[in-house]
């Protein structure tokens, strides 16, 4: 038997040869009552145009379509919510897509219908086209609640847009008025190792977005999807390391705080994180839920999301248990990405010693100088920030890749094996 990467990864920290092994197995009731640090995410799935690049679960907006996809997911929300008796504290909500912006007038409604079950501590946060950035949309989301916006921008460079199959914008104008609505956070995405992207283009889309108003960057390797329809491939590995380092690099210069792998902020603001949470809810089509022993997937197929809905049915259409090894494994992949991994966290949240379940990884960690140790917190060191940098691309290449490939095929698998 031949293996891979992660494969060879996910047997180290599992100790087992055990896959991730997602079946559908279907209950009609999520256990989330006890969950402390829960996250919520509403996924809108409405774009004007598919872009090439991108991976995730989107259709084409229409009106009609567009009103049956609120009403599923108000109903996805109350039978969710109405299984506890009590309003639950959450640390935040996302809205992500997709073009959220494009349901922008159902956006409090929704928010409303979220908090008649949830106490929302930390803010409101959504993703925005910047083609959709006008007055009137930006007083929408300030009037539904919303604190946080992240603007989808990948560039400011005109070849480097037009390989992305986007068109250029008055930027200075869009934000321009995201200023005068002054969000608490306003972040801005860019991508790097675009095919014939420089270093000098790279850098000046952060310093361009920094001017702007942006509270912090988030950049992402472009990365080829086997099911996207790219014309282009991105950049070597040689050139992606040279561009994340001249990221790093530029963003200490200027004295922002490296937040997450592919993420920088001006020191002192909130960030704009919707993954980082020890547990979520998802709510709408491909929307994930991650729970302390569990891992559910949302059917990526928008009329079979629909249709649950209407037999009052969640729309789930994968569900991973998790054995204790594999939830810790996960913990640590993510809480990895954030830089810093807490002991004390560790143990409130599995009952054990991180050292007794990983005394050896992080040992080999701290001898290889990926991680250093600082107040029981590990730090991902710049050379550990580069080499996560590797597995988290082996991780998508390998496991979301195939998870939303056969999602986008079949809208309730009866397994998917991630080995």
């Amino acid at each position: 038997m031949a293996f891979t990467f992660t494969s060879l990864m996910r047997i180290i920290l599992t100790r087992s040869t055990k896959p991730f092994r997602f079946q559908s197995s279907y209950t009609n009731s999520l256990d989330f009552a006890t969950e402390e640090d829960l996250g919520l995410y509403v996924h809108v799935p409405f774009c004007r145009k598919i872009c090439s690049f991108c991976p995730y679960c989107k259709v084409i907006y229409d009106k009609n379509l567009a009103r049956q996809y609120k009403e599923a997911l108000l109903k996805e929300i109350e039978l969710v919510g109405s299984q506890i008796q009590f309003k639950k504290e959450v640390t935040s909500l996302y809205f992500g897509g997709g073009t959220p912006a494009l349901m922008v007038n159902d956006l409090k409604e929704i928010i409303e219908s979220l908090k008649r079950y949830f106490v929302i501590n930390q803010g409101i946060g959504v993703e925005l086209h910047p083609s959709d950035i006008s007055a009137s949309t930006l007083a929408e989301l300030k009037n539904a609640g919303v604190t946080m916006i992240s603007v989808g921008v990948q560039s400011f460079h005109e070849q480097s847009l037009s390989t992305l199959g986007r068109k250029t914008l008055n930027y200075e104008e869009k934000f321009k008025l995201i200023r005068e609505a002054n969000f608490a956070v306003v972040d801005v995405d860019l991508i790097f190792a675009i095919p014939n992207q420089t270093e000098e283009i790279l850098l000046n889309d952060i310093e361009t977005a920094f001017f702007l108003g942006a509270t912090q960057i988030s950049t992402y390797p472009f990365i080829d999807f086997t099911f996207a329809k790219n014309q282009y491939k991105p950049l070597s590995e040689k050139a992606k390391k040279k561009m994340l380092k001249s990221i790093s690099q530029y963003c200490q210069q200027t004295g922002c705080v490296r937040t997450a792998i592919w993420t920088f902020a001006k020191p002192g603001t909130e960030r704009y994180s919707s993954i980082i949470r020890d547990s979520f809810l998802g709510f709408g089509v491909s929307a994930t839920t991650l729970l302390k022993e569990q891992f559910k997937i949302n059917t990526f197929s928008l009329d079979a999301y629909i249709n649950r809905l209407n037999l009052n049915q969640l729309p789930t259409s994968l569900t991973l248990e998790f054995s204790r090894r594999q939830r810790a494994a996960y913990y640590l992949f993510w809480h990895a990405y954030s830089m810093k991994i807490s002991l004390d966290k560790f143990e409130q949240f599995f009952g054990i010693s991180l050292n007794k379940l990983f005394d050896f990884e992080f040992w080999l960690c701290e001898r290889l100088g990926f991680v250093k140790k600082e107040n029981e917190i590990y730090y991902l060191t710049e050379k550990g920030a580069y080499y996560f940098h590797l597995i988290e691309q082996k991780y998508t290449n390998a496991y979301i890749d195939k998870m939303w490939n056969i999602s986008r095929q079949i809208a309730f698998p009866e397994e998917i094996v991630l080995k």
